[in-house]
């Protein structure tokens, strides 16, 4: 059902400081900041040959990402996003599988501009999941 890895996203204090981070000293290719009102992140994304890595600073306080970084405040990985080719089709599947689809189990546009879901981390080995349609 999953396809490819999409982009594994790292929690931020201070974008502006990662990204210098990734640009400058691991010498990656990144983009410009993108705000995601709807999401309550600003991201950025770190392009590597075979994925992506999403960087995420909290948009306000009750940003998903302000809570997780005062749980871990040297923040560190939120969630990681696999691609699927038809996001309702997984959707059902894994909620007959017994699987907890996060929010109102209805896809939201995310950063890149194709619907998402979020997956609770209970049910994927501690992990948080996205699916993101190809």
């Amino acid at each position: 059902m999953i396809g490819r890895l999409n982009h594994v996203a790292i929690a931020v204090k201070d974008l502006a400081s990662a990204t210098a981070l990734y640009r400058d000293t691991l010498g990656a290719r990144v983009s410009q900041q993108q705000p995601e009102p709807q999401h309550g992140v600003t991201v950025v994304f770190v392009e590597l040959p075979n994925t992506k890595i999403e960087l995420l600073e909290p948009l306000g306080a009750e940003s998903p990402i302000a809570k997780f970084l005062e749980r871990n405040p040297d923040g560190g990985i939120h969630h990681i996003c696999y691609e699927v080719d038809d996001i309702l089709v997984a959707r059902d599947r894994l909620k007959e599988r017994g699987a907890r689809v996060l929010g109102s189990g209805e896809p939201r546009i995310g950063a890149h501009g194709k619907p998402v879901l979020f997956l609770h981390p209970k049910d994927f080995l501690g992990t948080l999941v996205e699916l993101e349609q190809a």
